[in-house]
């Protein structure tokens, strides 16, 4: 089955782009390595990279580092329309060697979010310390990716805690920081996890799943745009970064971890006044296009394939009047 990008991608054409007005969301994109063709499913070229800044730069978005959009959200403080956040995850040496130099080039901030593990083993696949310190001295953020990049819904709650407070005293000692965001390995994780999460005093916490922050309230399963060679055109950029929440409550499954019930039953209110909720679909990565049902503003999402192990994703959309898409993304997990 073809992408979802590749049904609405040819819609983009066209959009018009007003003048800068208040809005309580954000699009957030995700990078891990750059440049580096022999990881495909991770890599963005170095051409794709340009054009993304330049894209970004164009005059229709504003970047802003990741905690101030948080930040903002938070406090119920407005955002500029077509708010935008850049994040890169792991920690690759190519962040500093080909994406930091583009991006400082362009006055475009962004987050990365490291494994320390990764760093401390001094891998030439990966920054270094002094690397990282010279890139915190001109600005860029760091974020919490944990110390070994584990599939964190299958440890014990000790090493958990370990891979928590030990990148803490690392970061401390390293930067002189302790982070405030945090992404989750794989974007994987479970109600009992995201607890972990808050009970360690931070902000927000990012996935891996498509879907544009300030469709739902909570702030420690954040939703970002993953970009790499397959997914990563311009095309799927614009999508991307001009999406507008498709606001939802009372969401089921509540936990992302699947357990006993598989398939689960798929639902949400949404939340809006929406006159074309009848253009609403709804993909599961595993099986397509799914039946929806819908009850008023209540959907249903239904299938009777099971989820298999590993991640599934779920991304429901739909078009508005000028051309912008509504996006609500979720990722499940079956151990």
């Amino acid at each position: 089955m073809k992408p979802l990008s590749f049904f609405i991608i040819g819609l983009l054409g066209g959009v018009l782009f007003p003048s800068t007005v208040a809005a309580s969301s954000a699009s957030v994109i995700m990078y891990h390595r750059f440049g580096e063709a022999e990881f495909p499913s991770t890599n963005t070229s170095i051409e794709q990279l340009e054009k993304h800044i330049a894209e970004l730069t164009s005059n229709h978005y504003t970047v802003l580092p990741l905690e101030k959009i948080v930040v903002k959200l938070k406090s119920g403080q407005a955002l500029p329309n077509r708010t935008v956040g850049i994040s890169i995850d792991d920690g690759y040496k190519s962040i500093y060697t080909i994406a930091w130099p583009r991006l400082k080039a362009a006055n475009l901030p962004f987050t990365v979010f490291l494994a320390t593990g990764h760093i401390d083993r001094r891998s030439s696949n990966h920054l270094n310390w002094d690397q990282i310190r010279e890139m915190q001295k001109a600005g860029v953020e760091f974020g919490h990716h944990t110390v070994s990049h584990p599939h964190i819904t299958g440890i014990n709650p000790k090493r958990i805690n370990h891979e928590i407070s030990h990148a803490n005293q690392r970061f401390e000692k390293e930067l002189g920081i302790r982070p405030t965001l945090f992404a989750y390995p794989y974007g994987e994780a479970s109600l009992s996890i995201i607890s972990t999460i808050k009970r360690h005093g931070f902000l927000a916490a990012f996935g891996q799943h498509s879907g544009v922050i300030g469709s739902t309230g909570d702030m420690f399963y954040l939703p970002r745009f993953s970009m790499n060679e397959a997914y990563g055109n311009l095309g799927r950029l614009r999508l991307a970064v001009n999406a507008l929440p498709l606001k939802v409550k009372d969401i089921t499954p509540l936990d992302h971890l699947i357990g006993n019930k598989n398939p689960p039953s798929i639902g949400f209110t949404v939340t809006e006044s929406i006159s074309n909720l009848d253009k609403l679909s709804c993909f599961l990565s595993h099986a397509g296009q799914s039946k929806i049902i819908k009850l008023g503003p209540r959907i249903e999402v239904r299938t009777h394939k099971r989820f298999e192990k590993g991640r599934t994703r779920l991304n429901c959309t739909m078009p508005t009047e000028n051309n912008r898409w509504r996006w609500y993304g979720r990722q499940f997990l079956v151990h």
